[in-house]
């Protein structure tokens, strides 16, 4: 047959990371899961491990990134959620903070501080990405952290309370999320890295959470922080520049900063798919073994169409989510919100298969001492995070429809 460069086949490398990751989450990750679940303790030992493996690491994140086919990351941190949902946070947590500032910080940002987010496999470190806030979740426009640039000092002052922060207050290195100009809403903001030991920077409540446990969550509290002006994310020229262009009603490029995040959503995705892959599995292997009225449970035909349709949705979402990963890493324009969508299905197709994973286990399925109880925990924030199932829907309205849906 004549071969047409079209191919759903894994790259050799690829298909290497596979298998280390997924070795990793079978003979680490998962034998840890319920003890840091009920512990609900970020799980410092396990991310040790993975950087002492090369896996939490700042090499191990940019070579996936950098992977040519786009599937580097989506595939190793299915495999890492497929492990465990909590403690695979506890791992790709640093990875937002990390990606914001690679995404447009300056070559001296981006060299001195993203190492300092890992650290090394002997002395391992945090970064936090901080952008929510209690008034403002999904409404990104209404973020009322202020930085007010201190011309005498050379210096910028960051007030404010931020929420729902992976590894909030504990982190070597935030990455906040700040309004320079409120009168011109999000186009006003910029990010801003606080260094380790940063005076006014301390954490407020930790969040106990339905799910994802092990992952640290809490509040940010921002007090008269002082930072050196160059560590506005990009510089403080170009911000200057663009907030110039905002105010003689030039277009900035917001749309631009919307492609960057649009391209970030198959890696959620992806994790997604790995709880929903994991309580797959689990039942299916409890299906052929578990006997009522004389039979293997998943020989009646009620089982067995469960299965069925949890087994397709998985398929279906996990194309999706490579096809909007490939497209991103190859610079298509995600012309009907490609990333959304893939996001948006593997969600809630994580909801819907952890729930039918329980419901097959039956009263079992309820319980903690078996994990499709966690994983349905866990399953519920990718509806949630990083854009709401509603918000995703109406970042594809709005795309497809070219209009400014309300």
């Amino acid at each position: 047959m004549t071969n047409t460069g079209y191919s759903l086949d894994l790259s050799e490398d690829v298909q290497e990371v596979k298998q280390w990751v997924h070795e990793f989450a079978r003979d680490v990750i998962r034998p840890a899961a319920h003890e840091w679940d009920e512990r609900e303790e970020t799980p410092w030992p396990i991310i040790q491990e993975a950087a002492k493996v090369g896996i939490y690491s700042l090499d191990f994140f940019a070579a996936q990134w950098l992977e040519p086919t786009g599937l580097g990351i989506p595939v190793a941190f299915e495999e890492l959620f497929w492990g465990d949902a909590g403690i695979g946070l506890a791992i790709v947590g640093t990875g937002l903070a990390a990606a914001s500032v690679a995404a447009v910080g300056t070559n001296d940002q981006i060299a001195e501080w993203v190492p300092q987010m890992f650290g090394t496999a002997d002395d391992v470190k945090l970064g936090a990405f901080c952008a929510s806030e209690p008034d403002a979740g999904s409404d990104v426009g209404s973020i009322r952290t202020r930085a007010v640039y201190d011309e005498a000092n050379d210096e910028w002052v960051l007030n404010g309370t931020k929420t729902w922060a992976t590894n909030g207050g504990i982190a070597d290195v935030h990455v906040v999320v700040a309004s320079v100009h409120p009168d011109l809403g999000s186009r006003g903001q910029a990010s801003f890295i606080i260094p380790p030991g940063t005076q006014g920077l301390k954490q407020g409540q930790k969040f106990k959470k339905h799910g994802i446990r092990a992952s640290h969550t809490a509040e940010v509290i921002l007090d008269n922080v002082r930072i050196p002006a160059h560590l506005i994310v990009g510089g403080k020229e170009k911000f200057d520049e663009r907030i110039a262009r905002v105010r003689e009603g030039k277009r900035s490029r917001g749309q631009a900063a919307m492609r960057t995040f649009e391209s970030t959503r198959p890696s959620v995705g992806a994790e997604a798919l790995g709880v929903a892959r994991a309580a797959y599995e689990y039942a299916l292997d409890y299906a052929r073994q578990r006997e009522q009225f004389g039979r293997k449970i998943g020989d009646f035909q009620a089982v067995s169409f469960k299965l069925a349709d949890m087994r397709m949705q998985i398929d279906a979402a996990r194309l999706m989510v490579h096809r909007a990963a490939w497209m991103a890493r190859n610079g298509k324009d995600f012309d009907n919100a490609e990333g959304s969508q893939a996001k948006l299905l593997a969600s809630e197709v994580a909801v819907r298969v952890t729930e039918e994973a329980i419901q097959i286990l039956g009263g079992n399925g309820y319980t903690r001492d078996y994990p499709v109880e966690r994983m349905h925990r866990d399953a519920k924030i990718f509806t949630i995070f990083e854009g709401t199932s509603e918000i995703q829907r109406l970042v594809i309205g709005r795309t497809i429809t070219g209009l400014p849906l309300r």
